[in-house]
């Protein structure tokens, strides 16, 4: 054999190993067998989840930030309900200021004594009506069924001059309150309060049925709702 022959073989192995490895380095070349053909296969979902552009984030407050006080809307001093709907009971009449001497027909209405409220305030709001088709006729007809348990939860809503509805849900019922007493309770009252009231029989009948009912929501409402025309009359 020639010196270039001998030199040839000496070398050739070399290189073909170098060459092996650099492949092996740059993951051109596996030794995992033959190679399968390419097949077609669905590209992976990506999720991401992304905030509704409409949905606020809410901001965390720097560590020692105190929160801020929400503030309640101004209530006009010249509040006034203007109409009572009891929707489960089909209840829905104009409010307006109770004359001292007698009790209108279509209409409920509110009483001043001193120490009551218009809704929204605090104390009592003190509403009432006569117990008749299509007033608070409904209201008493409850009450006679398993002492009212069925009015519980029911919702009031109160609309007021100042084009706001307040809702309210009633929690009490109570029958047979003698005249004589029917005010102390409210009176006593410091937090927004609702009553209703109606009468349990003829004029004279020394007892009335109230229902009590508690803040629910409140916000603002359309005017013409707000403010019905009142047609009061005098009961025959």
């Amino acid at each position: 054999m020639s010196r270039l022959g001998s030199v040839r073989n000496r070398l050739l192995p070399a290189i073909l190993t170098a060459v092996g490895v650099s492949l092996i380095a740059g993951g051109l070349l596996t030794y995992t067998g033959a190679v399968e053909p390419a097949t077609s296969a669905e590209p992976s979902e990506i999720v991401v989840a992304t905030p509704s552009p409409t949905l606020a984030l809410p901001t965390i407050p720097p560590p020692g930030t105190a929160a801020p006080t929400p503030t309640q809307p101004t209530i006009p001093a010249d509040r006034v309900a203007t109409r009572v709907v009891v929707p489960a009971l089909d209840i829905d009449l104009p409010i307006v200021k109770g004359p001292p001497d007698k009790v209108y027909c279509n209409v409920a209405m509110y009483t001043e004594a001193t120490g009551l409220v218009q809704p929204g305030m605090p104390g009592s709001t003190y509403l009432y009506g006569h117990a008749r088709a299509g007033m608070f006729l409904p209201l008493l007809d409850q009450s006679k069924k398993n002492n009212g348990r069925g009015m519980i939860d029911m919702l009031v809503d109160v609309y007021t001059s100042d084009n706001q509805k307040l809702t309210y849900t009633i929690t009490e019922v109570r029958p047979h309150v003698p005249k004589s007493n029917g005010f102390d309770d409210p009176l006593s009252r410091t937090e927004d309060t609702l009553w209703l009231q109606t009468s349990e029989g003829p004029k004279g009948t020394p007892t009335v049925l109230q229902v009590i009912a508690m803040p629910f929501a409140s916000g603002p409402a359309d005017p013409a709702a707000a403010n019905p025309r009142p047609k009061p009359v005098t009961c025959a």
